[in-house]
């Protein structure tokens, strides 16, 4: 018996069909910013400070494809620095069939660069982010930050963009991408910066799988701010794996 009514069972899914399911708004003229993440069946969203205990290979299958479609992959500087974030690593050949269709991709078939919030530019120059990957990253980042530190990065070959005084805003976040017609935006983590983009309307959209897992610990929720902002969610999809697993798919109201 399913534990989730009408549930697509993931098993039965090729790689077109994950496509299909997960394929972003046709020709989006704003940035899209879909939400990736995973939590234990009682909340929570890190064993030991780090996500990827509590993933299977559904999961991994899934995040692996979001990557895929991704123009952007966007991040809080705290969950780069805790989860040792390098460059992204996708399939080549699927970028450049996904770009040929006009669902994102690469026309080179190269991965998204990873584009970090972090408004005193805290990241190391020496650190896998800059070391380990085949894009250079973005490091939004405010006047505010340290000079010193804003050069280091640029010179390790970041593209550091100041976008803010003192804070970097999801409108500013947003902004900036546009800019840089990055419109198809992949946002894994943090919590903190998650809520503000709740705040700020801006989730388009939240991919979430239910580990099968009770984990107790003090991890965080999913989303964290000072503020409750209710936001109307429609699920598109519930997809179940054979280890429990429930994988889903919610777009705003």
């Amino acid at each position: 018996m399913h534990l989730v009514p009408n549930a697509i069972q993931f098993t039965t899914l090729g790689s077109d069909d994950l496509v299909r399911l997960y394929a972003y708004p046709a020709h989006p003229d704003s940035p899209w910013i879909r939400v990736n993440f995973i939590a234990s069946i009682d909340g929570a969203t890190t064993i030991d400070g780090r996500s990827g205990a509590l993933g299977g290979p559904a999961d991994r299958t899934v995040f692996s494809t979001l990557r895929d479609l991704a123009d952007v992959v966007l991040v809080g500087g705290g969950t780069a620095r805790a989860e040792n974030y390098g460059g992204a690593r996708t399939d080549a050949h699927r970028r450049i069939r996904l770009h040929h269709h006009g669902l994102g991709g690469d026309p080179a078939g190269t991965p998204p660069p990873i584009a970090v919030v972090t408004a005193r530019a805290d990241i190391d120059p020496a650190g896998r982010l800059l070391t380990d990957t085949d894009r250079p990253p973005l490091i939004l980042t405010t006047t505010a930050a340290d000079a010193g530190r804003k050069r280091a990065l640029s010179a390790a070959g970041a593209e550091v963009i100041e976008a803010g005084e003192t804070t970097v805003t999801p409108a500013a976040i947003s902004a900036a991408l546009a800019e840089r017609g990055m419109l198809r935006v992949l946002f894994e983590g943090g919590p903190s910066l998650f809520g503000d983009l709740i705040a700020a309307g801006l989730v388009d959209e939240l991919c979430l799988t239910v580990s099968p897992m009770l984990v107790g610990g003090s991890s965080t929720r999913i989303a964290m701010a000072p503020t409750a902002s209710p936001t109307p969610m429609v699920m598109r999809h519930a997809l179940l794996d054979d280890d429990g697993s429930v994988l889903t798919r919610w777009e705003r109201g």
